[in-house]
């Protein structure tokens, strides 16, 4: 198989690599990805400049817009010969509502838009400790593996949250689960006419069996999300 690889925090993430170290041996690798971050910035594309692609390497180019327009361009173009769009592995969750603000999850959502399957990888990221890359990427590899050996379902993307517990515990477990679509905390610091977001991320609202309560409580939280029926499915 033929695998595009792409991001929101730009082409040379720890995030991307640790993804494509868990992608080795699943097909054909190819990098195509934001040359910055371009972390929140949605579903965003670009119409109205051109944009700028630079091949880094024999396999990876860097575009200078989106996390979608990046999966366009492979489309169109720059790799017409895909059957799979990976994304990630983001610097931070994407639980519940922040697929709709979420670049990362954007570039699978517009690869189902032109009939591919894809998947969306995020890792949640506790305070004050650092992110083992190498143990993602093992944790992520499980997880793509298990998710390509499912019939794809036409409409719909996988959406993966991996957790962040403390050293040495136990090997989290892959949990099927619904997206909690409750809202992030509404919290700003006022001055004046400026408003500065305040909301603690981990103190989110969350439902029981829900993909918020599932990775916070250390397991690998997958959900199928559907498009036409803005729903998910376990």
């Amino acid at each position: 198989m033929h695998w595009i690889l792409t991001n929101d925090d730009g082409v040379d993430a720890p995030g991307l690599e640790a993804l494509y170290q868990a992608a080795r041996g699943l097909g054909d690798l190819r990098v195509i990805a934001p040359d910055g971050p371009q972390s929140g910035c949605g579903h965003a594309v670009t119409t109205h400049k051109p944009l700028r692609v630079q091949r880094l390497e024999a396999e990876k180019m860097s575009v200078s817009g989106t996390p979608a327009d990046c999966v366009r361009l492979a489309v169109h173009h720059l790799a017409r010969e895909i059957q799979w769009v990976l994304s990630g592995i983001n610097a931070g969750g994407n639980l519940g509502a922040d697929v709709f603000h979420s670049g990362t999850v954007a570039a699978a959502r517009e690869a189902v838009l032109h009939g591919l399957p894809a998947i969306a990888v995020s890792h949640y990221l506790a305070r004050n400790r650092p992110v083992d890359w190498d143990l993602a990427a093992v944790r992520a590899g499980r997880v793509l593996r298990e998710l390509v050996s499912r019939p794809w379902i036409p409409g719909t993307f996988w959406n993966v949250n991996l957790p962040h517990p403390e050293p040495g515990g136990k090997e989290p477990e892959i949990v099927f689960c619904p997206l909690d679509a409750s809202p992030l905390p509404l919290a700003f610091r006022v001055d004046g006419d400026s408003a500065m977001y305040s909301g603690n991320y981990q103190e989110r609202a969350r439902k029981p069996g829900g993909d918020v309560t599932v990775c916070f409580g250390g397991q690998i939280a997958v959900t199928l999300v559907s498009l036409g029926e803005a729903i998910t499915r376990a």
